[in-house]
C-alpha cells in the first residue's frame, strides 16, 4: 500500500466521523430520543441516532471507496473487491448515550485480510478524535492536537483498570476479571469506548471484557498498537473478532494480567 493510498483511508475516516458527528449530534440529551430494545429477554438499545450515523458513514463509503466492503453493527455487510474492509460501530454505547453520559463513541476501523490497519475512536459531544495507524497515534480535541502514546506502569499494583459491566461476561468470565481486581490499584466501571481511548492517551493501564463483537473492538485496536500498547483474547491471541478482551499499556503489564485471566 502506497503513502497517497493510506493518506486516502484516512481522508475517507476522517470524512466518516465528520458525517457521523453531524448525524448524531442533534439527538443527544434530546428530551424525545427513544430507544429499540433489540434483545429478546435483556437490554440492547438502538436509536435513530444510530441508524443515521450508519446510514451517512456508508453514504460517504459509496461517494468515495464504493470497491470496499462493509461491516456495520446496524446494517451488516456489504461484499467488495479491495480487500479492504471498514468495520462501524456508530455508536458504541447506546446504553450510556441514551443517559446523557459523553462515554459513548463512533468506532472506525479499515481492515486487511489480517487485521486492524487504521481505526478511529470519536466522541462527537466532546469533540475528541483518537486516531491509530499508518504510522499516526495522535488525538485531536480541546487541547489541540496531541500524541497519543501508552503508559509504562510495569506492576499491575500501580494499574488502572477499566470493563463496562460489573458482570463482565459468564459467570466463569466474571471470576477470571475477579482474579485481576485485587491486583490493581484502581477499578472502574462504566466507560464503553472511551476507556480504550483513555488508554490509547496514556490515562489508564488495562481494559478487560467479554462478549464483544468485531465492530466494537477493531477501532481501538488499532488506535491502542498504533499509542504502544497491545489488545489480545484471554489467551494471547488475535482478538480482532470481538469475544474476550484483554487491552494492555505495555507487554509486560499484558503479561500479568494475562497470566491472572487464564489461572482458572
Amino acid at each position: 500500500m502506497t503513502p497517497q493510498d493510506q493518506t486516502q483511508l484516512m481522508a475517507v475516516a476522517d470524512a466518516m466521523a465528520d458525517a457521523a458527528r453531524q448525524a448524531i449530534l442533534p439527538h443527544f440529551r434530546h428530551h424525545a430520543l427513544t430507544a429499540d430494545n433489540k434483545l429478546d429477554g435483556g437490554f440492547d438499545p438502538v436509536t435513530v441516532a444510530d441508524r443515521a450515523a450508519e446510514e451517512a458513514m456508508r453514504s460517504v463509503l459509496a461517494q468515495m471507496r464504493p470497491q470496499d466492503a462493509i461491516l456495520g453493527e446496524e446494517f451488516g455487510e456489504k461484499s467488495g473487491t479491495s480487500g479492504l474492509t471498514w468495520v462501524l460501530d456508530p455508536i458504541d454505547g447506546t446504553r450510556g448515550f441514551i443517559s446523557g453520559t459523553p462515554t459513548w463513541g463512533v468506532l472506525i476501523a479499515v481492515s486487511d485480510e489480517t487485521s486492524p490497519i487504521f481505526g478511529i475512536v470519536d466522541q462527537p459531544y466532546i469533540g475528541e478524535r483518537f486516531k491509530g495507524g499508518f504510522g499516526v497515534a495522535e488525538a485531536h480535541g480541546p487541547h489541540g492536537t496531541t500524541p497519543l502514546k501508552t503508559r509504562a506502569t510495569a506492576a499491575l499494583s500501580e494499574a488502572i483498570l477499566f470493563t463496562t459491566f460489573p458482570e463482565v461476561g459468564t459467570p466463569a468470565e466474571r471470576a477470571a476479571f475477579e482474579r485481576v481486581v485485587p491486583e490493581v490499584k484502581l477499578t472502574r466501571y462504566g466507560m464503553d469506548c472511551y476507556a480504550y481511548a483513555l488508554l490509547a492517551a496514556g490515562q489508564v493501564d488495562l481494559v478487560i471484557e467479554a462478549g464483544l463483537n468485531a465492530y466494537d473492538i477493531q477501532g481501538p485496536i488499532a488506535v491502542i498498537e498504533a499509542a504502544g500498547g497491545i489488545v489480545t483474547n484471554w489467551q494471547g491471541g488475535p482478538a480482532h473478532e470481538g469475544g474476550q478482551v484483554l487491552a494492555a499499556s505495555n507487554k509486560v503489564l499484558h503479561e500479568q494480567a494475562l497470566a491472572l485471566l487464564s489461572a482458572g
